[in-house]
């Protein structure tokens, strides 16, 4: 892909920007395509007048969606994660735990995956 899906890939790689979200784009249908760089675009819209959705991904994350799902202006992109890493250098225990407490609490809000 060229042009603007192109400079978006560029930004988020100088950036290092791994999942973009946006919306009110212009584009009819839903599709997945991949824009260079590394970087994978899913998108869903309607009419190609406003109103669409999409997100952009790092190539490794694009690899493990399992699940697409759009209606209207939401869309849902379900990707397979085995793990997580987050950057704690620096913090205090007490943040660390207060974090991992929080990310608990919205982790278990998320409706489990039937198989």
């Amino acid at each position: 892909m060229t042009g603007k899906g192109r400079e978006v890939a560029d930004m988020m790689e100088r950036r290092m920007v791994e999942i973009l979200c946006f919306q009110e784009t212009k584009w009819k249908w839903s599709k997945a395509r991949n824009i260079g760089g590394g970087f994978k675009l899913f998108f869903h819209g309607v009419d190609g007048k406003r109103n669409g959705v999409g997100v952009i991904l790092r190539e490794e994350y694009s690899k493990s969606v399992v699940k697409v799902k759009s209606f209207c202006r939401v869309m849902n992109v379900k990707p397979k994660v085995e793990g997580a890493y987050v950057k704690q250098v620096g913090c205090e225990m007490e943040e660390k735990e207060k974090f991992w407490s929080e990310l608990d609490k919205v982790v278990d809000g998320v409706p489990r995956m039937k198989d």
